[in-house]
């Protein structure tokens, strides 16, 4: 199973998010599962880097990503870090209505 971590600070600011695990929906190279989280988690990543020009203090090593949000001055593009990072959780939502079996999701304050 697929997990995912979402932190938020207490005036509901994401803070950090952090994804482990493997689905095991299908074999290696054929689990649309975890092909469609890896492509959220790390298309919203590359999406705040080249978009906003924040980058994430990220690691990620075999089944796990997390991303860290760095102190960000501009309140206008802390702003569009936080609507890219609400479209992620959105976006991996509909994954788990489909397939919450191989994917669970944690949002917490």
């Amino acid at each position: 199973m697929i997990r995912v971590s979402i932190r938020r600070k207490s005036d509901g600011i994401i803070d950090s998010f952090k994804t482990w695990g493997h689905a095991n929906f299908a074999p290696h190279g054929e689990d649309i599962v975890c092909a469609g989280v890896s492509a959220v988690t790390v298309g919203t990543v590359n999406a705040i880097e080249a978009l906003t020009g924040i980058k994430l203090k990220c690691k990620m090593k075999d089944g796990f990503l997390s991303g860290q949000v760095p102190e960000v001055k501009d309140v206008r593009k802390s702003e569009q870090v936080q609507l890219l990072l609400e479209s992620m959780i959105i976006s991996l939502n509909t994954i788990e209505d489909s397939y919450g079996t191989y994917l669970q999701i944690q949002d917490l304050q």
